[in-house]
């Protein structure tokens, strides 16, 4: 029988990877209820261009090969998002040096004026850091004028592993972990709540992993801002990591299962730990539901990134698919909006 500790440590979390994975399920399991949710929402990457070019990343261009949305084009976008009844808006983008913080306030300012109840989840703890430096102010300024302009929760990427040993390796021109902590830190104490994500299956090991979910679940035992947790398996095709041999291939089903539930157990203090199907595929998603995973995350309309990495799943899953994964694995359906309140119930 697993037992959990009142207070988690990284060797603990560590030593639950090594448990049985039947035993990890069903446990996993019991911190989740009959019903699994998900929202319809957009993916919007309003540009391309990226100089900090990770060598986990597939989808970052140089300026003369890559775009620049502008705000009439993002508005274009989240209009079509709309009519498909999306609630939320995810929009994030790379490093570039040429946008500037005026740039997102009047993107924000716009879609909310014209869409008053959609929700935008934007920019990730590195875009936020980034743009902090392009603008030679603290994090909390930016995310000041951000929320005034109408940002209302951000997404959990660019968390990759939170070990700067692996960072160094992976994506070292970005945030550092504690840089990337400190910025959600900061969007909590702003009242701006956020996911966290975790990319795996690359060059990290149980252990990174297990001292990934230490610090988010020390952070979130601080702040409780964060909503979800959704763990991200690495996709090589097209980027430098398999070029330089370091990986040649996706994970297997079993270490994917396996870490959704020990994130389950784990971050207990989370609403919700995603089976992301655009990554894990949709029948392999459905499995997850039996392993800890209580969310399938959304219909996304029009994901690009884990695409240029080699991902084959659609760019966009109607609801009724959606539907289909849930009650695959004898789920409850339930649309939710980007809080987690439940709009209907299937």
């Amino acid at each position: 029988m697993l037992e959990i500790p009142e207070n988690w440590s990284v060797k603990e979390i560590e030593e639950l990877f090594h448990a049985n994975l039947h035993d990890l399920g069903i446990l996993a399991n019991s911190f989740n209820s009959d019903t699994v949710t998900f929202v319809v929402n957009r993916h919007i990457n309003y540009t391309d261009v990226c100089i900090s070019k990770c060598p986990l990343c597939a989808f970052h261009k140089n300026r003369e090969e890559g775009y620049l949305m502008s705000v009439e084009e993002v508005l274009k976008k989240a209009e079509e998002a709309v009519r498909l009844g999306a609630t939320e808006l995810h929009i994030v983008g790379g490093h570039n040096p040429d946008v500037s913080i005026e740039y997102f306030e009047d993107m924000f300012r716009a879609i909310k004026s014209k869409f008053p109840d959609v929700i935008i989840k934007a920019l990730t703890a590195t875009e936020i850091h980034f743009l902090s430096k392009i603008e030679k102010t603290s994090v909390a300024e930016v995310l000041d004028r951000l929320k005034s302009a109408g940002l209302q929760a951000m997404p959990g990427g660019g968390a990759e592993i939170l070990d700067d040993s692996i960072r160094a390796k992976i994506c070292p021109n970005k945030a550092n972990s504690e840089e990337w902590l400190n910025v959600m830190r900061c969007a909590h104490k702003l009242g701006i709540k956020s996911n966290a994500t975790m990319l795996f299956g690359h060059i990290e090991n149980y252990r990174h992993r297990a001292k990934h979910l230490y610090r988010l679940w020390k952070l979130q035992e601080e702040t409780e801002g964060f909503l979800a947790f959704i763990p991200l398996v690495f996709h090589p095709e097209n980027t430098m990591l398999k070029k330089m041999g370091l990986v040649e291939r996706r994970t297997d089903p079993v270490d994917i299962l396996r870490t959704v539930a020990v994130s389950r157990i784990v971050l207990s203090n989370f609403k919700s730990v995603r089976a992301y199907w655009v990554m894990l595929g949709e029948r392999l998603a459905s499995v997850a539901l039996c392993y800890g995973a209580n969310d399938v995350d959304g219909t996304l309309i029009e994901e690009k990134v884990t695409h240029a990495a080699g991902a084959k799943t659609p760019v966009y899953l109607p609801v009724e698919k959606l539907m289909w994964i849930i009650k695959g694995a004898g789920k409850r359906a339930a649309e939710r909006d980007t809080f987690y309140n439940i709009l209907r119930v299937f």
